[in-house]
């Protein structure tokens, strides 16, 4: 009855926010709600409501500060010469702009945290998509894809890690066997970019941009701007490099990190108090927009939680694998790790789904880390998700609906899922048969 329950929870949300008949964070917040009143749950709904707001806290304060902190660096041009070298490479091909959203997405995707990749590919890629008339839909589909491979498959990345840490796997022995397929994961990026920039070709053209002169397109697009502080540019590229080193070590939680940074920033490029609210206003209405939403995906991952709706819809899936199936349970796992990842968050799965799947493969003779590869080849769904608050940074950037978003990533984000889901089992990370 739970599984039923929040089976028609999942879809009756999904279909309001994609028909767009409610807004994400109404949908969020009121969906749960009449499901967990009409389960009965009603004298624990504040409560399951409380906890999910905490586990999602965090996150909503890592988001907060981070698009503060890049808002910054951003405003004071640090990222004018990396973007200035992009633009000159691509001019006003759709095919050389997408391709060149790959591989900087992929670049930057290096280091496992999907808000960065978003800020940073979105602050080089964005004003050219706008400049020619390019659909920024583009740069958020090959942005999200990007990121499901380097970051959703290394283990340095969330995903993995969690994955890892609940089967107490060795690192080493997860991801050489991996590596083939993240390699072919991002080849396969970058022909789905050539792919996307190509259709964009025949809509729009090849637009040929002024490179020089008063019109040159470069300066347009940079702009002029009485907040860059190119003077700074060596001290901002330290502070980053700093943050991020201190992220990728792991020495305090991301968020401290960028609310730091964040404050550094702001003391070292903007000391007189009217610029530094000033630009804290600039930049908060898309920071309160994420936020808010962030904490909409709280409620509903705290009542899908606290109902146990998870872990019913968990076990039935493991109870309805025929034992037929047994020798092909890696290859269920990828599959499956799509609309389950899709609908929870990756705690929820890797540390309360994926235990499950692990101990109900053993049975079978399988080896957990077979499992653990096999649970995160389902990313590509998992990014489409608006329980991902990175995700609702991305749909906040390129100025777009969280449905219109999904509408226009969820063939690529499956057929990359299978893509590299097949890449695994041809390259031996996952079994055929056991």
């Amino acid at each position: 009855m739970l599984a039923l329950l929040g089976l028609i929870m999942v879809v009756t949300f999904t279909y309001l926010i994609m028909s767009k008949r409610l807004s994400p964070i109404v949908a969020l917040t009121v969906v749960p709600i009449v499901f967990a009143l009409i389960g009965g749950f009603a004298p624990e709904l504040g409560k399951m409501m409380l906890d999910g707001l905490k586990m999602v806290a965090p996150s909503a304060a890592l988001l907060l500060f981070a698009i503060l902190f890049f808002g910054l660096m951003i405003d004071a041009g640090l990222f004018d010469p990396l973007i200035r070298k992009i633009l000159k490479r691509v001019n006003g091909d759709p095919v050389k702009i997408a391709i060149g959203t790959a591989l900087l997405s992929l670049l930057v995707a290096l280091d496992g945290d999907g808000t960065t990749t978003y800020m940073i590919t979105c602050a080089a890629m964005l004003p050219l998509y706008k400049r020619i008339g390019m659909n920024p839909m583009i740069l958020a589909t090959v942005s999200m894809l990007s990121l499901s491979i380097m970051s959703g498959m290394s283990p340095w990345g969330g995903p993995a890690t969690r994955a890892i840490a609940a089967l107490g796997l060795d690192a080493t022995e997860y991801f050489i066997p991996m590596l083939p397929t993240v390699i072919g994961g991002a080849a396969w990026v970058v022909f789905t970019a050539f792919l996307l920039g190509r259709a964009e070709r025949r809509r729009i053209g090849n637009i040929a941009l002024e490179s020089g002169g008063g019109n040159c397109y470069i300066k347009e697009i940079l702009g002029d701007s009485p907040h860059k502080r190119p003077r700074l540019a060596y001290v901002n590229l330290v502070l980053v490099i700093a943050v991020m080193t201190a992220l990728v070590l792991g020495l305090m939680h991301a968020a401290i990190l960028f609310m730091i940074g964040f404050v550094a920033a702001l003391m070292i490029n903007y000391p007189q108090l009217e610029l530094q609210k000033e630009r804290i206003l600039a930049h908060s209405g898309n920071a309160m927009t994420v936020v808010l939403l962030v904490f909409a995906a709280g409620i509903f991952a705290g009542i899908f939680s606290g109902t146990k709706m998870v872990d019913a819809l968990a076990q039935t899936l493991v109870d309805w694998i025929p034992e037929a199936w047994s020798h092909w349970f890696p290859l269920v796992v990828a599959l499956t790790s799509m609309p389950l990842t899709f609908v929870l968050s990756n705690d929820a799965y890797y540390f309360g789904v994926v235990p499950i799947l692990a101990n109900a493969a053993a049975a079978y003779g399988i080896d957990p880390v077979e499992i653990a590869r096999a649970s995160v080849l389902g990313q590509p769904v998992h990014l489409m998700s608006p329980l991902v608050a990175s995700t609702l940074l991305l749909v906040g950037m390129v100025d777009r609906d969280i449905g219109d978003f999904q509408k226009a990533t969820v063939k690529w984000a499956v057929l990359t899922s299978l893509v590299i889901t097949a890449l695994a089992l041809l390259t031996g990370a996952l079994s055929f048969f056991v």
